[in-house]
C-alpha cells in the first residue's frame, strides 16, 4: 500500500470521524477538548479501518458467492482515485447538509470499487456490485454494533462512577 494511499484512508477516516463527532459536539458544547481529540482519533483508526478493509471483505464475500472464480493470486485494492471520492463523505453526513447526499457518495465510490472487481474477476458488474454492498454493508453493521457497545459500556461506567461518588 502506497504512502498516498495510506494518507486518503486516514483522511477519510478522519473526515468521516468528523461527521460523527462534530453533531455530538454541538448537542455538548461542555465536552472536554480532550475527550472530542480521543474520539476523532479513536474514530479515525476505526472508520479508516473500515474503509481499508471494505475491498478486502468484497473480495471474501465474492469468493463465497464465486468459489473458484477468483485468481488466487490478485485481490481487490484500493486506489487513490477510488479512496478519494470518501474524502468528501463526512461534509455530506452532516444532518442538515443530507444524509440521501452522503450515501449516493459512497454508493458512487461502491460503484467504482464493483468496477475494479468486475475487471479483476469473471464476476458480472451486478453480481460484483452486489458482493461490494454486502461487504459495505456488512462491515458498517460490525462498526455500528461495536460503537454502540462500546457508548454503553461507557455510559455504564460512568453512572458506576457517580453512584460511588
Amino acid at each position: 500500500m502506497s504512502t498516498t494511499l495510506v494518507v486518503l484512508l486516514v483522511l477519510a477516516g478522519l473526515s468521516e470521524s468528523a461527521g460523527r463527532v462534530l453533531p455530538l459536539v454541538a448537542r455538548r458544547p461542555r465536552l472536554s477538548r480532550r475527550l472530542v481529540a480521543g474520539l476523532m482519533v479513536t474514530g479515525t483508526l476505526v472508520e479508516g479501518t473500515v474503509i481499508a478493509l471494505w475491498p478486502v471483505a468484497a473480495w471474501t464475500v465474492a469468493d463465497l458467492v464465486g468459489p473458484g472464480q477468483l485468481p488466487s493470486t490478485s485481490g481487490l485494492a484500493w486506489t487513490p482515485a477510488l479512496v478519494a471520492p470518501l474524502l468528501l463523505a463526512a461534509v455530506l453526513a452532516f444532518p442538515l447538509l443530507g444524509p440521501f447526499l452522503h450515501l449516493l457518495l459512497v454508493a458512487g465510490v461502491g460503484a467504482g470499487l464493483a468496477g475494479a472487481l468486475t475487471a479483476e474477476t469473471d464476476l458480472g458488474w451486478w453480481a460484483a456490485a452486489g458482493c461490494v454492498a454486502a461487504a459495505g454493508i456488512g462491515l458498517a453493521a460490525t462498526a455500528d454494533v461495536v460503537r454502540r457497545l462500546v457508548a454503553r459500556v461507557v455510559a455504564g461506567a460512568r453512572e458506576r462512577e457517580v453512584v460511588v461518588a
